[in-house]
């Protein structure tokens, strides 16, 4: 019999663990040797934190980023093939939500294997759930163009959407270009629509807030540079 893919939850940040994770999630970690991971040193980290008595030396890593190739991500199953349970950990929040980790989750199931998810922080869907933004109708898409033009049409677009279908955008920016994205959105967007900005979420930092695009551009602008950070257009 095939062993189960747990999906692990990481910790948004350098915050504890035990404020966001539930007992299961221990429980499971402690019995599986064999991880699918992003990066083997964030991961050995965020193992060890979950349980300072986990013995990494025994434990199997295989590194999912861009790089990998479609035969290499086959071979990563194998032990679950050979009936043992694995695990799924991302960089940070839930894995296979704007993560690589989604690749290895297709190939589990095209071979029928119980897939699991477990619970823990999204960023994503924390941030809808703080902004007072449609709940009921909403997209995340992702990272925005890198051109300019291209940025700000791509805005112009998902303010229209947000409008018309009263559906809230979420999206995403390189933690160093968070001033950028958030001067151009005050730049391109109009003064009635709806930004709610949440960075460092779960965090001793955390910030979120919304507000029109004319009161952003009445008061000081939060320091978002280098911190993971969401983008709201309602």
């Amino acid at each position: 019999m095939a062993g189960s893919i747990y999906l692990i939850p990481n910790t948004l940040g350098e915050g504890e663990t035990h404020n966001v994770m539930p007992n299961l999630n221990y429980d499971i970690i402690r019995n599986i040797k064999h991880f699918i991971v992003e990066d083997v040193r964030t991961a050995r980290r965020f193992l060890k934190k979950m349980d300072r008595d986990i013995v990494i030396d025994d434990l199997t890593f295989f590194t999912l980023n861009k790089h990998t190739t479609v035969e290499e991500l086959s071979s990563f199953l194998v032990p679950a093939q050979d009936g043992h349970d694995m695990g799924i950990i991302s960089e940070a929040g839930c894995p296979a939500i704007a993560d690589p980790g989604a690749e290895i989750v297709k190939l589990a199931q095209e071979r029928d294997y119980k897939v699991v998810p477990l619970v823990g922080p999204s960023s994503i869907l924390l941030a809808l759930m703080a902004s007072g933004f449609n709940g009921q109708s909403f997209a995340f898409v992702g990272y925005l163009p890198i051109k300019d033009n291209e940025r700000t049409l791509t805005i112009k677009h998902l303010e229209k959407r947000a409008q018309v279908e009263k559906q809230s955008q979420i999206f995403i920016e390189t933690p160093y270009r968070n001033m950028k994205m958030m001067e151009e959105l005050l730049t391109t967007c109009h003064k009635e629509t709806k930004l709610c900005v949440a960075c460092d979420i779960t965090l001793e930092t955390e910030y979120i807030k919304t507000k029109s695009i004319a009161s952003w551009k009445k008061g000081e602008l939060p320091d978002l540079n280098k911190r993971p950070c969401i983008f709201i257009l309602y």
